[in-house]
């Protein structure tokens, strides 16, 4: 999937004009593609690295909400998880949650069992387990590692893992490439095109290539995430403020004493009351997540110490066994929530609930333009449905309807992904290890990636050196990423393609050896790869990464 930018872009006939290729705006591609419209996906960055790659890779129904009579979002939640289990297996997982319950909770244990019978209530049509209630000794039974001190009791009940969201995004957008959709990253819209009364295209600056264009399609979705009311003042757009975000920071951290299992902690803070999760992912734990207003710089954004501190100490006091400090954890990452602009109130309190803004119902003339504000990570198919829905609407086009609950993923393409699964590791040739990395990342394309290293066996070897945390990137994947995934830069393939960005050394041992594959296999030439390599060294700084903490000499 080589990038090309049609020198006759300007006068294509698209149907819809997508802006930002988050989880949003690549699943609002996939399903437009599919029922058939011509579609454009522009977005300044790459693939889903904005929102999509900072969220806590939970696919939930927001057992919080109900705290807030948000019913309905609850039960699309829910309904949406049980849909993302059938049609991503190999990307979403099931997961179970713990909640301990204290003295000091604001919520007590009647609260909790009443909350957790309506979350069933709520799931009725669900292929997990309803929730079970534990006392205190049942719970520290099952964890013993829990602060004992007040513990109450604990509730139990499961939802998912999207243990990789960036790849839900690639995967829709790869998607929606095979129906037809041209995806352009790296492509910075400046402006909307205004003609005859509303919003008839963009224009936009190939930040690869250079060059400006021009695209028209008769509807425009403006679904930037954070940068929602950035593209509208290209607009000249007079309306009220729609955005008004709010950051949440993560850390990551090894194994430590006390850990739970194989389930998360789904914890209330004792400073604050805030809800966070300590949950195994990746081999490692994510602890998370933070709720601060946010009106700094949108491109950087990065957990402060005081944030680090926050998640250590909270972590710290319900497993006391745990002593992490800051020299434990191994990076950090940090994004702002797309929520909805409310000037005052509890940060918690924003509703997470999806608002697909017609701007032609408030603000004239500005038919042809939607704007998205807000949406979870969880209800992304059913908010590109809507909005798609609404496309044809505009359109007075037949509509044929929405296929994608239906039809999985390209990487969870199968009846049976276990057995799938099992096949693969037993054909595959790599160890159980390597085989089980390339099956979480990329499904049923596991082969695929095998192909690409055709009879050269150093691209079925892992690129990082045997240290007792390797990265499990193999060669085979940097020529697949960018032949098969749109990747066009180096941050591209390892912190949204491969994953290698996220695991313990966020790819510092790799990130060398994959550029000289790349120049070796696919002609970049030695300053290119060595600016690649500076380049994501640069941005990686953001995570506070343990490796440039302790090697000062490790240069970006």
């Amino acid at each position: 999937m080589n990038r090309s930018i049609p020198r006759d872009i300007g006068s294509y006939p698209f149907d819809l004009i997508i802006v930002g290729a988050g989880i949003n705006g690549a699943g609002i591609a996939r399903d437009a593609a599919m029922r058939g419209l011509r579609v454009l996906l522009l977005d300044k960055g790459d693939i889903s690295d904005g929102t999509t790659q900072w969220s806590t890779r939970l696919i939930h129904g927001g057992l919080r909400y109900l705290e807030y009579y948000e019913f309905g979002l609850v039960r699309e939640s829910l309904r949406e998880r049980e849909i993302l289990l059938h049609i991503a297996p190999h990307l979403v997982r099931p997961l179970g949650f713990m909640v301990p319950v204290y003295e000091r909770s604001k919520r007590g244990p009647r609260t909790i069992r009443l909350g957790m019978i309506a979350y069933d209530a709520l799931s009725f049509d669900k292929s997990l387990p309803n929730h079970r209630m534990f006392s205190a000794r049942e719970a520290l039974e099952r964890e013993p590692g829990l602060n004992p001190d007040g513990l109450l009791g604990a509730a139990f009940y499961y939802d998912a893992q999207a243990e990789y969201a960036e790849r839900l995004a690639v995967e829709n957008a790869v998607s929606a490439a095979r129906h037809g959709a041209l995806v352009l990253t790296y492509a910075k819209v400046e402006r909307l095109l205004h003609e005859s009364g509303g919003v008839a295209g963009v224009e936009f600056t190939d930040l690869l290539g250079g060059g400006r264009y021009t695209a028209r399609a008769p509807v425009t979705v403006n679904v930037a995430g954070p940068w929602v009311d950035e593209v509208l003042s290209g607009a000249g757009y007079r309306g009220p403020r729609l955005i008004g975000g709010t950051k949440g920071s993560h850390i990551v951290v090894d194994p430590f004493p006390g850990a739970p299992r194989e389930e998360a902690l789904y914890v209330e803070a004792r400073r604050d009351g805030r809800p966070y999760f300590i949950v195994p992912w990746n081999g490692r734990y994510l602890i998370g997540t933070t709720d601060l207003r946010y009106e700094g710089d949108l491109d950087r954004v990065e957990a402060s110490e005081e944030e680090i501190e926050y998640l250590l100490d909270e972590t710290n006091h319900v497993i006391p066994r745990a002593s992490l400090s800051r020299e434990d954890v191994l990076f950090t990452y940090s994004g702002v929530r797309p929520l909805p602009y409310q000037p005052e109130g509890a940060e918690g309190s924003i509703t997470r609930r999806h608002i697909i803004h017609d701007h032609a119902r408030d603000e004239r003339p500005t038919d042809g333009l939607i704007s998205i504000v807000g949406g979870k990570l969880t209800t992304y198919r059913n908010l590109a449905r809507e909005t798609v829905d609404l496309v044809y609407e505009k359109l007075r086009l037949p509509d044929p309807g929405c296929k994608t609950a239906r039809i999985p993923l390209p990487g969870g393409l199968t009846d049976d992904f276990d057995s799938f699964a099992a096949a693969f590791k037993a054909t595959s040739g790599l160890s159980e290890t390597l085989s089980e990395r390339l099956l979480r990342v990329y499904g049923t394309r596991a082969p695929e990636v095998l192909a690409y290293a055709g009879e050269d066996p150093s691209l079925r070897m892992p690129l990082s050196p045997r240290t007792s945390q390797p990265t499990g990137l193999i060669g085979a994947e940097v020529l697949y990423a960018f032949e098969r995934e749109m990747a066009q830069t180096l941050s591209d393939l390892l912190l949204r393609r491969s994953m290698a960005g996220m695991g313990p050394r966020v790819a510092l041992d790799v990130d060398e050896a994959a550029a000289e594959v790349a120049q070796r296999y696919l002609g970049w030439s030695p300053d290119r790869a060595k600016e690649e390599v500076r380049r994501y060294r640069e941005f990686v700084r953001r995570y506070h990464p343990r490796d440039f903490r302790r090697h000062k000499t490790l240069k970006a």
